[in-house]
């Protein structure tokens, strides 16, 4: 029987241990999307205690302690740090199975150098050992000892990017931190907050929207505003693909009904999301950007804890939508007229992972390599088996050798062992290719390819 979490965790055979250890294990990271704070960075934040630093907004961990039945307000409510820590400490025993499990405590050792399992029994030793540490561990240093050497945040068209300018400026720091565009309110115009948002776009792009075309004008501004400040890529939550051809004329007049406070039908957001999806996308590839399309999200599914608690605190699920068909009108618009940018596309719906892989392959390009790319196993799939799944799924319908590979898509500083547990993964199927006879064994080939994965060939796709 194996011990829990050696250093061949994951790797099941000799090639897959070569490639790891000899390729994966020291290469950089690039987390082209996460939802860190650039301001805490700049700050160089220092956590009260390994409660907040690892509690702290993790929609994750504060699943499970509602499936144990935790009270809220050990979760995000008012209870004591370390009465937080222990109701998390007693959960993590039946955890059985559960990536957070293996997170965890990956987390532990690689920040921490604790090798005990978290349990009610060490749990008090554990939060000293964690809380000791985190004098000196601040946000700059776990970035920093994790390899990174560039991440993308997730920033909104109306930030002002204040910090990310001042990063850029800071000689102590160099690590790249770049922001990525999100325009996802401006998008969903069927949301309450769709006109409150407006006015503030207006205000800061010095706009006065009063229709479609000078809705996409301040946006507009605002790319180039993004792109002076570094920026190279957008970001888009479109939990249900959305799209039919629509003139300018019949948008506008779709605009200025919301813009009035009237209701829209299906018809009318769908037409409206689609023409400004299209107009972006335009404006992406003019500039050289690399946009992402996250689908498939089933958002704030509990009204009662909406109101309690707010949005995105947990109460997310997987979708059903049917999408392809949609989607592929929505790419074919940009590339009919070779405007379509790099596009990286990630499913929430496992389901639809041979849909994404087969689709991307529609719209590649001459002289461009992956122009089109499957993201990586996303959310509620980003732990071993949905890792598994999309990788296969990339392999047998792409080519899994120009991936760009994992990233954190996590609020948390802790959360870079991600990186770490999907190289295990990777290096883990390759060697297994190889001993089981269906790829010759070329391990410095292969070693490459791994290394191309894990970092190089992000770098690459996100250069201009």
């Amino acid at each position: 029987m194996k011990k829990f979490m050696d250093d061949d965790f994951v790797l099941k055979n000799e090639t897959a241990k070569k490639l790891y250890h000899g390729y994966a294990k020291d290469m950089p990271i690039f987390d082209f999307h996460c939802h860190l704070s650039v301001e805490e960075i700049y700050n160089d934040k220092k956590f009260s205690s390994i409660t907040e630093a690892w509690l702290g907004g993790d929609h994750y961990k504060w699943r499970l302690l509602r499936e144990m039945g935790v009270e809220e307000k050990y979760i995000t409510g008012d209870g004591g740090d370390y009465e937080k820590f222990l109701k998390y400490a007693e959960v993590m025993p039946y955890a059985v199975g559960n990536p957070i499990f293996h997170w965890t405590h990956l987390e532990l050792r690689r920040y921490f150098g604790i090798n005990d399992i978290l349990s009610p029994k060490t749990a008090e030793k554990i939060y000293n050992l964690c809380n000791e540490k985190l004098k000196t561990l601040t946000a700059r240093k776990m970035i920093t000892e994790s390899n990174v050497k560039k991440l993308f945040t997730t920033d909104d068209p109306v930030d002002d990017l204040r910090f990310h300018k001042l990063l850029k400026e800071d000689p102590s720091f160099n690590i790249e931190v770049g922001p990525a565009f999100r325009p996802d309110k401006a998008i969903n115009i069927e949301q309450p907050a769709f006109r409150p948002y407006i006015s503030k776009l207006s205000e800061v792009s010095g706009v006065e929207i009063n229709g479609a075309e000078s809705l996409l004008k301040a946006l507009t501004k605002r790319v180039d505003y993004f792109d002076e400040t570094g920026c190279v890529c957008s970001d888009h939550a479109l939990d249900n693909v959305m799209y039919l051809p629509s003139s300018d004329e019949e948008v506008d007049n779709i605009v200025k009904k919301a813009l009035a406070g009237e209701a829209l039908s299906h018809e009318e957001i769908e037409r409206y999301k689609g023409w400004l999806l299209v107009r972006l996308g335009r404006e992406y590839s003019k500039r050289g950007w690399v946009q992402q399309y996250h689908i498939g999200a089933l958002r704030n599914n509990s009204e009662r804890r909406l109101r309690l608690l707010g949005p995105d605190t947990g109460f997310d699920a997987i979708d059903d939508h049917v999408f392809a068909k949609k989607l592929s009108m929505l790419l074919d618009a940009l590339d009919s007229t070779d405007e379509l940018p790099k596009t990286i596309l990630y499913c929430l719906n496992p389901r639809d992972n041979e849909v994404l892989a087969a689709l991307m392959n529609c719209f590649q390009q001459a002289g461009v390599v992956g122009k089109i790319q499957f993201g990586s196993a996303w959310w509620f799939n980003d732990q071993k088996d949905g890792m598994e799944r999309q990788l296969t799924a990339l392999s047998q319908v792409g080519l899994l050798s120009k991936f760009v590979g994992m990233l954190t898509d996590s609020r948390s500083f802790l959360s870079y062992t991600r990186h770490e547990y999907f190289r295990r993964i990777l290096c883990n199927m390759l060697g297994t290719l190889i001993e089981e006879g269906e790829y010759p064994d070329d391990i410095e080939f292969v070693g490459e390819i791994v290394r191309d994965i894990c970092y190089n060939n992000a770098i690459k796709y996100f250069s201009k």
